[in-house]
Order: C-alpha cells, then structure tokens, then sequence
C-alpha cells in the first residue's frame, strides 16, 4: 500500500517506517471512550487498515469522551464504528476501515489477518476472552482500562492501566491483573461515582500509551527486551509509572496458554496474509 501523505516528522520512527505503519492491520473491539482516541491516533500515524467492533450506537452519556462524536450522532443514534470510520477517513481517507456493529465475538474472523488486538472493553470476562483469541492466532494484545472509586465523600480516585502482552509471553492472568474472583462476576462494576464513569482525558492518556506500544513494537525506534508491558495511570496525580503489582516470575511457558494452543509462529509484517 502506498501511504499519500508526508510523514517526515515522524522519520526517526525507521526508514521503513511509513510503509511499516501504511501495511499494518489492527483491529479495536470497543469504540468507546478510549477506542474512539485510539482510532483517531492510528489514522494520524499513517496506520492503513483499521477492522474496528462494537455493537453499541452513541448516546448523550458518550459525548463527554467519544472522540468524533456530535450532538446530530446523539440525535440520529449514529452507530460508534461508524463515527470512528468517519473519523479516520476524515483525516486520511486512504485508510482501509472495515467496521461491524456487533459482539467481537460475532466478528472474531477480523482477527485472523491482523497484527495486533486493541482491546477498550468493559468487564475482566471480556478481556479474559478477547486475550485468548487473541493468542489463538498468535497476535500480540493491548488492553486499557479506567476506573473511578470512591475515597472519602466528595472526592474520588481515577486510575486505569495500559497493558501489553506478546503471545510467547505472559498473559493477563500470568501478571495478576486478572483474578479468580474478578472472573466470577459476570461483568465489571466501576466504583461508586456511577455506572461506567469515564472522563476523556484519562481516555486519551491511556489511548496514547497503548498507541505508544504499537508503535514500539511494529517500528522499534526504542526496542525493548521485555515480554510484556504494563503501566499504570494515577489520574489524580496525572502520573504514569511501570506496575509494581506484576505476579509473573520468568519460569518459562505461560501456566494458562501452552505452546499447543497457539497458532502459527509469527509471521513477515509485510505479509499479512497466513495460513490457518
């Protein structure tokens, strides 16, 4: 694919970087709050095939945060893949955008062909069944998350975290994000301040950590030799700082996804196409 458009402020990236980024396929399941500031980020980055999953439309509770959204969305019920489609092909319409309005679950066939996983969703079930699908065909996943909790009366605390893990490394329930007892729930709840509260620039924050780690690793200016990467946002304190809370000792194959349940050995990213 042949990128249109001048990207020389972001040379120190590779000299191959522009066709790196212009070849690459990533796939957002949730365009909410932080999906809709990460899809804003790839198309600025030169990104050329974005598969985007959510099922959900806009409503007015989206507006504070839904990157692209208008009040006319609000009004017309605007699908949230098709404001970040026009969104991206608003700032370059090259881009190749496949979008579905439904479950990723329903529309996991756009994983087999990507390079990597965005996953902005709701809930550690969630995350726990996109990561593995995710590592059933071999792909690295990035996940990001926010939450708001009550401290003392009038004041609460916003945290959220950026992680990244790398299908030969450990997963989610490997670092101790995920926990037996989150997992029994049937969905997250986030804290007292309401129902999913989000505010759009924690989203944006830890939108451009995970687009930060994308970049990284399909144009590794700064390479690093970790095999997962996690940051925590302190949204009160506006600080971002590597995880303390990581259980995971190197002591070889992840407990939880054995070599078996892998798919291919990572291929060429300039040959998206692979046998499965």
């Amino acid at each position: 694919m042949t990128s249109p458009g001048d990207f020389s402020r972001q040379s120190f990236l590779g000299p191959d970087s522009e066709r790196t980024l212009a070849e690459a396929r990533v796939v957002i399941a949730g365009l909410g709050g932080g999906g809709s500031h990460i899809a804003q980020q790839l198309a600025h980055a030169g990104v050329g095939d974005i598969a985007l999953i959510d099922p959900q439309t806009i409503d007015a509770s989206n507006l504070n945060r839904l990157i692209g959204a208008t009040d006319a969305d609000v009004i017309a019920r605007t699908a949230k893949v098709e404001i970040a489609r026009r969104l991206i092909h608003g700032i370059r319409p090259w881009i190749n955008v496949e979008a579905a309005q439904t479950e990723w679950q329903a529309a996991d066939h756009l994983l087999k062909t990507a390079h990597v996983v965005f996953g902005c969703l709701d809930g550690f079930r969630q995350r726990m069944y996109l990561e593995s699908a995710a590592r059933r065909f071999r792909l690295p996943y990035i996940d990001i998350g926010m939450d708001v909790a009550k401290v003392t009366e009038g004041h609460y605390s916003i945290a959220g975290q950026m992680i990244l893990t790398l299908p030969d490394g450990p997963c989610l329930t490997c670092l101790g994000f995920l926990k037996s007892e989150q997992l029994a729930q049937e969905e997250n709840r986030y804290g007292d301040a309401g129902v999913n509260p989000q505010v759009v620039w924690t989203n944006g924050t830890l939108a451009s950590l995970a687009v930060g780690a994308f970049i990284r690793l399909m144009c590794p200016w700064h390479p690093s030799s970790r095999d997962y990467e996690w940051l925590e946002l302190d949204g009160n304190n506006q600080t971002v700082t590597p995880s303390r809370q990581p259980d995971y000792m190197p002591r070889g194959e992840c407990e939880h996804f054995s070599s078996e349940h892998l798919g291919d050995p990572f291929f060429d990213l300039r040959s998206p196409e692979r046998k499965l």
